[in-house]
């Protein structure tokens, strides 16, 4: 008798409602009463202005900016940046960090390869008084790291580097040549359940680079993937890639490189878009050479044979005499920024309103990734045994119980 007048106690009545009054006001009780349970934002309105806007940290590259689509990597978001040796994938994630120390952020960066160079990092505008770094010994640590920091609300951004050097405590208390399949793809797809969540609702900007592995006996198609299986690929809400260009020299001596990047996922923003800029040893990202770049581009800076001039004023024959000449005089440079922000503005303002004209640099941007949309999405990648790591066969087996 007790255990039947329990479950009469648990029976939920549902309502049949009619009158579209009544409808209302039962449906307001109800999201009251989830934000009661569950707290404010729980449950809103897709048109709720509050929900669509998305905050936006720079990246220190106003072409990789434009690229974007923002003005930046989305903040409560997961990022993934990718890309070959010495391509330039860290050098882009710590100008994340200095831009959003410089919009007054707090950040954090989580060293799973023990490589981060402090003078570099401080060379590039990257506040390393107050940044907070962790060097853990394992994946596990590495995630568990992150996670708290995020569910902390007070860090703005994390960088982890990199998901290929992280190392599952399993494989740490084995033996050197045991095989230890699928283990980080599992961990990788644990972690991402549990901090998509915790990110979104803290705002925190949580950036992982990851490296490139190429799949055996591919003969069709792109054989390179990253390492810690598709997890991370899903529940990313931007991928960057991150390839490098020609060097740069003055005589025979390396001053640094092109830098190419292409958005081949964008969940904000239109994705396929690409963009160049410098990055020069020692120094980070070139700004002087984007904002040459971009001002060719948008016709501010005009460009005769191998000189280029702006207004009045002859800027040097050859790009980087003319990047020489913005560098010693910064009244100049200056000026011409502003045009460009100016130029950006108008179209941003004209894609608002509907204006199917499109800019000078969206259009060099889209013509860059030299590929469609359709096209990407009718070549299915080729399937490997690290794609399907993340199911363990005793997960298989379970089914059928």
């Amino acid at each position: 008798m007790a255990i039947d007048k329990k479950k009469k106690e648990k029976d939920v009545k549902v309502h049949n409602i009619t009158d579209a009054e009544e409808k209302k006001k039962a449906l307001e009780t109800a999201i009251a009463f989830i934000e009661k349970q569950f707290g404010k934002g729980a449950i809103m309105k897709l048109g709720d202005a509050r929900a669509m806007d998305v905050e936006a940290i720079p990246t220190g590259s106003m072409m990789l900016d434009m690229a974007l689509g923002i003005g930046g990597v989305p903040r409560g978001r997961i990022i993934e940046i990718y890309g070959p040796e010495s391509s330039g994938k860290t050098t882009v994630a710590l100008h994340i960090i200095a831009e959003t120390q410089k919009m007054g952020g707090d950040v954090a960066f989580i060293d799973v390869e023990h490589a981060l160079d402090p003078v570099y990092a401080k060379n590039l505008g990257v506040d390393i008084d107050s940044m907070l770094v962790s060097q853990p010994d394992s994946g596990e640590q590495a995630l568990e790291i992150a996670e708290a920091l995020a569910r902390s609300g007070a860090i703005d951004c994390i960088v982890i580097d990199s998901v290929a050097a992280m190392v599952t405590k399993a494989e740490i208390d084995g033996e050197m040549g045991d095989t230890h399949v699928g283990q980080l793809a599992r961990l990788m797809s644990q972690a991402m359940r549990k901090l998509t969540g915790v990110v979104s609702k803290s705002n925190t900007t949580c950036v992982f680079i990851n490296q490139v592995r190429e799949k055996i006996g591919v003969m069709y198609g792109n054989p390179e993937t990253t390492p810690g299986g598709r997890a991370l690929k899903f529940y990313a809400s931007v991928r960057i890639e991150v390839r490098r260009g020609e060097q740069i020299k003055d005589g025979g001596e390396v001053l640094g490189n092109r830098t190419k990047c292409k958005v081949v996922k964008n969940k904000v923003a239109p994705p396929f878009k690409e963009c160049e800029f410098d990055i020069m040893y020692g120094k980070g990202i070139s700004r002087v050479g984007e904002v040459l770049d971009a001002a060719v581009d948008l016709g501010i800076v005009k460009k005769g044979g191998a000189w280029f001039s702006y207004e009045d004023y002859k800027l040097g024959q050859g790009r980087d005499n003319s990047k020489q000449f913005l560098l010693d005089h910064p009244d100049i440079m200056a000026e011409i920024e502003d045009k460009i922000k100016a130029a950006m503005a108008d179209d941003n303002a004209s894609i608002g309103g509907k204006n199917d004209k499109k800019s000078k640099l969206e259009e060099k941007a889209n013509a860059g990734a030299g590929i469609t949309a359709d096209k990407a999405v009718s070549e299915p990648e080729n399937p490997s045994d690290e794609d399907f790591e993340e199911f363990a066969p005793i997960d298989i087996d379970s089914l059928g119980e």
